[in-house]
């Protein structure tokens, strides 16, 4: 069971599960947070055959490299008078791209891939018990195939990164005996539509819910397009997932009684589903950038790749109440309040 407690100013109220107490104290968990990290990253690597490489925490507004998420988050821009003084310069909000490029310029070859510690700001974020503007997340791209654009092979990646998150449940099980394990045996995949046949009186957020409360843990696919009712699930950006062939990672998180969102991936885009999907998006102007023009041309690999996000694993698997227990990052006034008052260490 879950309490909701309002907070004045956010989106959503801050959720605090009853009688809530953490497993570890302070230090404990901050122990637990390397732990955690360092296998899952490991056992992430070899699953993938993914090498680590250092990443870029801004970019040049004029590579087209930046996250544009779903549109409507800014991000954080400045400018450097060493650098150049009229040059917009950006906080990244992913490096989706910006993989994609790598790969292609280090001479990764199929079956190989890359992995790099992401972090951001995304100052326009709703703030909650699971969203924060300070984002970390593993961002892995791997290259594949023109063939291998296909449902199958999507999903063979997805069942080889939840092997990971469950030996990584198991290695947290063993470590803290109090933690007991909760991810079913394996995960279910599901399509938008199918979603939304399943459930048309429910939001696409309370589909989610309702999927992951009855499963576990769930593949949601085919995320961009509109679906029949005309809405879409969720926005996309229009130039990195081929939206017919990514999907979001989802688990059941009894402690908060709602599904909780570990990762986003898919197949990227090739020639064909860039152009539809930015004529769709209205957003044809972006095949003047550097990064779309190698799409264009194919100078750039086919691949596949996603963001999982670190406080969220680490939230999820140390059965925390809030990102803030896992996380170091700024809270308005009446969350750490409330927090407090409830038992609830932010870091």
């Amino acid at each position: 069971m879950a309490t909701l407690h309002p907070v004045t100013g956010m989106e959503g109220p801050v959720l605090v599960p009853e009688q809530y107490h953490p497993f570890l104290s302070l230090r404990e968990t901050e122990v637990a947070i390397k732990k955690l990290k360092d296998t899952f990253e490991k056992l992430l690597a070899e699953e993938l055959n993914l090498t680590r490489v250092s990443a870029p925490l801004f970019v040049h507004k004029t590579t087209g490299l930046n996250d544009n998420l779903n549109g409507v988050e800014g991000p954080v821009s400045f400018t450097s008078k060493a650098v150049h003084p009229e040059s917009e310069i950006e906080i990244v909000h992913s490096l989706a791209k910006w993989k994609r490029m790598a790969l292609h310029r280090y001479g990764f070859k199929v079956g190989e891939g890359l992995y790099t510690d992401m972090n951001a700001i995304r100052k326009d974020e709703d703030l909650s018990n699971i969203h924060s503007i300070y984002v970390d997340q593993w961002d892995w791209e791997r290259v594949i195939e023109r063939t291998d654009r296909h449902k199958e092979f999507l999903k063979g990646i997805v069942q080889k990164i939840y092997s990971v998150f469950k030996k990584t449940e198991e290695f947290v099980c063993k470590e803290y005996s109090q933690i007991q394990k909760l991810l079913p045996e394996s995960i279910t995949f599901i399509t938008t539509q199918e979603l939304e046949d399943k459930y048309p009186e429910l939001s696409p957020k309370d589909r989610e819910h309702a999927i992951c409360k009855e499963h576990g843990a769930v593949f949601i696919m085919e995320i961009g397009h509109a679906l029949k009712s005309g809405e879409k699930h969720d926005g996309r950006a229009p130039d990195y997932d081929d939206w017919r062939l990514n999907g979001d990672i989802l688990f059941w998180y009894p402690i908060l009684n709602r599904s909780v969102e570990l990762s986003s991936m898919g197949i990227r885009v090739d020639k064909a589903a860039l152009e539809e999907q930015l004529k769709i998006a209205g957003c044809e102007d972006r095949k003047d950038l550097e990064f779309h023009k190698g799409l264009l041309d194919e100078t750039l690999p086919f691949t596949i790749g996603g963001g999982i996000g670190q406080s969220r694993i680490c939230m999820y698997f140390l059965r925390k109440a809030h990102i803030g227990e896992v996380q170091a990052s700024l809270w308005d006034s009446e969350t750490i309040r409330i927090c407090k008052d409830l038992g609830i260490e932010l870091l």
